[in-house]
């Protein structure tokens, strides 16, 4: 693994590639190649072991990763490779404990340490992660990668001014350093400190005045509610948590929602005759509580990552990467018995042309369930929280658009989930079109 001549080098680069590429059969022929060559190379099986995970396989994958190691067993950044799996599939105290293991035999590997700052993050250590951070840049004290995640982990940990100083420094050094300017904007609109972000939306603006999440966020740095939010925003914050949110969604904030609907659409189509869309449908989980229906299931999602995870599932009968608005725009009319938008409307702010295109697109009786978070029946109609960035929505408000779209409609108080242990409170809309 360390000599000089690596003649498997540019076979793994290649697969690691096509596998970040969903290229699996090509990848699959570059290893066997790679195999060919070298029998005892673990990276070919560890890669393997990347491409069964990616196929849902994740016995599979697991069985590949030790077989891996069991040709190198002290191979540190193979090690690094397992505990990120471990992470992805929810197992965070063996992912920690590996991470840390081949931090012990390779502290000096950037690569490693990168690895370890990921886990930790993974895992919910902020803690853990800043520790591998400052610790990494006390030998590497110009890293920007390390400073930059730095600034972003003491921002989490409400270390804002710490955070700042980071920020500070890194937009001092090269003050056109996006990255730098987001970092420091992000924390100050964290800390509600909006009026100081302005100078970096403005920054931004300059330097990219047609980026649609620049004009959001500046809008929020001059106290404005945006009815929407970009795109873009919610196609990264997804795909970059495609691996492990049904294990953070479900395991650790106790999501329930798509199981309680699930039973309520069964409830109403007991044969399960009924063609549904699933727009914002993540990684399927109401697909996975309803099972294969006698009509139609097709899922939409911003994210391609997250359907990626959906199609392992082999219940939607298609899977489209689209926005929620474009979706229903391009729906035939009459075309759907239910469509459903859970923990959408958090994402997409304000909720009216969601109802008119739904109203265009389901059927003669049918339904439109959605979900909110709930805010506050004194405060405004939509409401953005300054920290987790998702809309809340007065009930009164959004049953009386309902109403104006011309439903009929029931709304039902919920526990949409747990959010640093407390419930998130909210509610589901049934809204139907009449007969």
């Amino acid at each position: 693994m360390h000599a000089t001549s690596d003649p498997n080098l540019p076979l793994i680069e290649s697969a690691r590639s096509l596998i970040a590429d969903d290229r699996l059969a090509e990848a699959a022929t570059v290893l066997n190649q790679a195999r060919a060559r070298i029998p005892s190379d673990p990276r070919v099986y560890i890669l393997s072991a990347l491409m069964a995970e990616k196929t849902g396989d994740i016995d599979g994958a697991f069985q590949m990763m030790e077989k891996g190691l069991s040709l190198d067993s002290n191979w540190a950044p193979g090690i690094m490779e397992l505990a990120h799996m471990q992470a992805r599939q929810g197992q965070f105290p063996e992912a920690v404990d590996n991470a840390a293991t081949a931090l012990e035999l390779a502290p000096h590997n950037v690569a490693v340490r990168n690895g370890a700052v990921q886990v930790a993050l993974l895992s919910g250590q902020h803690d853990l992660a800043l520790q591998h951070l400052e610790t990494g840049l006390k030998a590497h004290p110009t890293h920007a990668q390390w400073r930059r995640a730095l600034g972003g982990t003491l921002s989490h940990l409400g270390r804002t001014d710490e955070s700042l100083a980071v920020w500070n420094a890194l937009v001092a050094e090269a003050p056109q350093d996006t990255r730098a300017l987001e970092g420091r904007m992000h924390t100050l609109l964290a800390a509600g400190r909006a009026s100081e972000a302005a100078r970096d939306t403005a920054a931004l603006l300059a330097l990219d005045p047609k980026n649609e999440a620049y004009v959001y966020y500046d809008a929020l740095a001059h106290g404005q509610t945006p009815e929407r939010q970009p795109a873009v925003l919610n196609r990264s914050l997804f795909d970059n948590a495609a691996a492990v949110f049904d294990q953070q969604l479900v395991q650790m904030l106790e999501y329930e929602l798509p199981q309680q609907v699930a039973r309520q659409i069964l409830a109403r189509h007991p044969a399960r005759q009924l063609s549904l869309l699933d727009l914002g449908c993540g990684t399927g989980l109401l697909g996975a509580h309803l099972g294969r229906l006698k009509g139609r299931l097709v899922g939409a999602d911003l994210s391609p990552k997250m359907l990626e995870q959906a199609r392992r599932r082999a219940i939607y009968d298609d899977l489209e990467v689209a926005d929620l608005h474009d979706t229903l725009a391009r729906s035939s009319a009459a075309a759907w018995d239910v469509i459903a938008a859970l923990d959408v409307c958090i994402y997409i702010g304000a909720i009216g042309e969601m109802l008119q295109g739904a109203w265009r697109a389901l059927a003669p009786g049918g339904e439109l369930i959605f979900s909110c978070e709930q805010a506050a029946e004194s405060g405004p109609d939509l409401y953005l929280h300054p920290t987790t960035r998702r809309y809340a929505h007065k009930r009164s408000h959004a049953e009386a658009q309902c109403l104006d779209a011309g439903f009929s409609v029931q709304a039902k108080e919920t526990v949409l989930r747990l959010e640093k242990g407390q419930p998130v409170h909210g509610f589901v809309v049934t809204a139907t079109k009449p007969a």
